[in-house]
C-alpha cells in the first residue's frame, strides 16, 4: 500500500498583520475624504456673530428656496428628457437612430458653466436671438424674460439629461419590445403599455439616473453663478470670499450637507427592495420600426434636443473661438494650459493610486465595517465641490499654524496657499469615479487565480503587483482618464482654492463670463469640451449596441 502524500493547504488572508495594514489604510482613506464632513459638523462649536444672523436673515432663507426649486426642475425635466429619449432610442427603429444612440450622450462633455454663458450671450439683448425677435416682430412685442431661476433649470438640465438617458437606455433596451407586446395583447395602447409596464419596470433605473443628475445639480457653482442664481453653493462662496467667514461658510455647507444626505436616503426609499431582471439577449435584438410622420417626429424630437444641447452652442463658441484666437491666445494660455494640465495629472495619477489601494485592501479584509467605511470615503462625489474647498481650507490651514509654532525657523509653512487642499479635495470629490471601475474589475478576477498565487508563494502586495494589476489595467486607465476629465472641468475648488495667480482654463472661462466677455471666454471653452468629449467616446465605445 502507498503511502499518501503530503497535503497541500494554500494560504488564505487572516486576521494577521497583513489584515491589520489593509484596515489601516481603509480607516485613513476614509478619514482624509470624509474631513470636511466632521470639520462642517464642529463649526457648529463656534461664533459667527453678526455674520450668521445676517445670512439666516437675508441668504439662508433665498438660497434654501432657490436650491428646491433647482432640484425640483432638474429632476422633472431632466427625467422627462432622459426617459423619453432613452424609450425612442431603445426600443423604435426610426431615421438618424444609431447617429443619436450616442449623439445624445454628447451634451455631457460641456460644463454647465460653459453651457450658461452660451445661453446668456444667445439670449441677451444684444444677442443673435433677441435682435433677430426685434427685427422681425419689432419693439412692441418684447422677447419673453424667463428669468436667472429659468435659465439655471433649463440650462442643467440639458446638460444632465444625458445621466438619465445612458442608464434608463440600458433599461429599455434590455427589456425589448417583449413588454409592450405583451401589454398591448392585453388591450392596451402602445402609451399605456409604457406607462403600464415598461415604466414601472424601469423605476430602479430611472431613479438611479434621476439621483445622480440631482446631485450633480446640488454640487453646480458655474451655472448658477453666471445666471446670478443664488444657491447654496453660491452662498458658501460668498460667505468666504465676500464677507470674509469661513465660520459661517462651514455651518452654510452643514446645511447643504444634510440636504445632500437627505435627497440620497430618498433616492435608497425610492429604489426599495425593487430588482430587475434582463428577459434575455433576444429580448432587444429587435426593434419597432416607426413609419411615416411618427418616424419624422421622433427623429425632429431627438435632433432638436441634440441641437439646442449640443450642436448650436458648441457651434458658436467654435465660431467665437476662431474670431477672437489672433487677439485672446498670447503666452498666458500656455500657462493656464499647463496648470490644467498639470493638476488633472498629479489627481488623476493620486487618485486612482488611492482607488486601487482602497479597493485592493477592501478585498482583501472584506468585512462589513471595511464595506461601510468604503462607502464613506466615496460619498465625496455628492458633497458639493464648495464644501469640499472649505471642509480642507480650515483643518490644512490649522495644521500649518501648528507645524509654524512647533518648528523654530525663519520659513514659514503655509500648505493652505499650495496645491495641497486642492488635492485634498479632489481626492475627496472624485475617490468614487476611480473606485467604480477599479472596484468592478477586481470583482471579475476568480478566486482561484488568487490561490494559485498563493501555492506559489506570493501574497499580500506583492499579489497585487503580480497578478491583480496586470489584469486591471484597462480599468485603471478609464479611471485615470475620468478623473482626468472631471478635474479639468472642475471649478469651485479650484477657484476657491488654488494659490494667488494660479488660474487654468475653467478659473479663466469663469473670470471672462463674469465680465460679460462671452467671446474671448470661448477659447479656453472649447479647449475644455473638446478634452470632455474623450470619456463620452468612451462610454459609446464601451456600450456600442446601435
Amino acid at each position: 500500500m502507498e503511502e499518501a502524500g503530503p497535503i497541500i493547504k494554500h494560504r488564505r488572508p487572516t486576521a494577521g498583520s497583513g489584515a491589520t495594514a489593509c484596515s489601516a489604510l481603509i480607516i485613513a482613506v476614509t478619514v482624509v475624504a470624509a474631513a470636511p464632513i466632521t470639520v462642517a459638523v464642529l463649526s457648529l462649536l463656534g461664533s459667527t456673530g453678526d455674520v450668521w444672523s445676517h445670512l439666516l436673515e437675508y441668504v439662508l432663507p433665498v438660497a434654501l428656496v432657490n436650491t428646491l426649486w433647482l432640484v425640483i426642475g432638474v429632476a422633472t425635466i431632466a427625467g422627462v428628457l432622459g426617459v423619453s429619449l432613452a424609450w425612442i432610442v431603445a426600443i423604435y427603429e426610426f431615421p438618424g437612430r444609431r447617429f443619436f444612440n450616442w449623439a445624445l450622450l454628447l451634451p455631457m462633455a460641456m460644463p454647465g458653466y460653459v453651457l450658461a454663458f452660451a445661453f446668456a450671450a444667445i439670449f441677451e439683448y444684444t444677442g443673435p436671438l433677441q435682435t433677430f425677435w426685434r427685427s422681425a416682430l419689432g419693439n412692441p412685442f418684447a422677447f419673453p424674460d424667463i428669468g436667472p431661476r429659468w435659465a439655471s433649470i433649463l440650462t442643467l438640465s440639458l446638460v444632465l439629461f444625458p445621466y438619465v438617458f445612458l442608464i434608463v437606455r440600458e433599461a429599455f433596451r434590455t427589456q425589448g419590445v417583449r413588454g409592450l407586446e405583451v401589454a398591448q395583447s392585453c388591450g392596451f395602447s402602445p402609451l399605456r403599455g409604457f406607462l403600464r409596464v415598461s415604466l414601472p419596470l424601469a423605476r430602479p433605473f430611472i431613479v438611479a439616473g434621476i439621483s445622480l443628475a440631482v446631485m450633480e445639480c446640488l454640487a453646480d457653482f458655474g451655472t448658477v453663478k453666471t445666471f446670478n442664481y443664488t444657491t447654496f453653493t453660491t452662498a458658501i462662496y460668498q460667505s468666504w470670499f465676500g464677507l470674509f467667514s469661513l465660520q459661517s461658510a462651514l455651518q452654510l455647507s452643514l446645511v447643504l450637507i444634510a440636504i445632500v444626505l437627505a435627497a440620497l436616503l430618498l433616492e435608497k426609499r425610492l429604489r426599495g427592495n425593487a430588482q430587475y431582471t434582463s428577459t434575455g439577449q433576444s429580448a432587444h435584438s429587435r426593434r419597432r420600426a416607426l413609419r411615416g410622420r411618427y418616424a419624422l417626429l421622433a427623429a425632429f424630437y431627438c435632433a432638436l434636443v441634440f441641437s439646442i444641447a449640443f450642436l448650436l452652442p458648441v457651434g458658436l463658441i467654435a465660431r467665437w473661438a476662431l474670431q477672437s484666437f489672433a487677439g485672446e491666445f498670447d503666452q498666458r494660455y500656455w500657462s493656464f494650459a499647463a496648470n490644467t494640465l498639470m493638476l488633472a495629472t498629479m489627481a488623476a495619477m493620486l487618485i486612482c493610486l488611492l482607488a486601487v489601494i482602497l479597493a485592493y485592501a477592501a478585498r482583501r479584509q472584506a468585512t462589513a465595517l471595511n464595506g461601510f467605511l468604503v462607502r464613506l470615503a466615496t460619498v465625496g462625489y455628492a458633497i458639493p465641490g464648495t464644501v469640499l474647498a472649505v471642509g480642507f481650507f480650515v483643518p490644512v490651514a490649522a495644521l500649518s499654524r501648528f507645524l509654524n509654532s512647533q518648528l523654530a525657523t525663519s520659513s514659514t509653512i503655509a500648505l493652505q496657499s499650495g496645491l495641497v487642499v486642492i488635492l485634498l479635495a479632489y481626492m475627496s470629490r472624485y475617490l468614487a469615479v476611480a473606485f467604480g471601475p477599479v472596484e468592478s474589475a477586481l470583482q471579475r478576477i476568480p478566486p482561484n487565480q488568487e490561490d494559485a498565487s498563493r501555492g506559489l508563494g506570493v501574497y499580500g502586495f506583492a499579489m497585487l503587483r503580480k497578478l491583480h494589476l496586470p489584469i486591471i489595467r484597462p480599468a485603471m486607465f478609464t479611471a485615470v482618464l475620468l478623473v482626468f476629465v472631471d478635474v479639468m472641468k472642475e471649478l469651485p475648488i479650484t477657484l476657491m482654492t488654488r494659490p494667488f495667480g494660479w488660474d487654468t482654463l475653467a478659473v479663466r472661462v469663469f473670470q471672462l463670463t463674469t465680465e460679460g466677455e462671452w467671446q474671448r471666454a470661448a477659447l479656453p471653452a472649447l479647449a475644455i469640451v473638446i478634452v470632455g468629449l474623450l470619456p463620452v467616446m468612451i462610454l459609446t465605445a464601451q456600450r456600442n449596441d446601435a
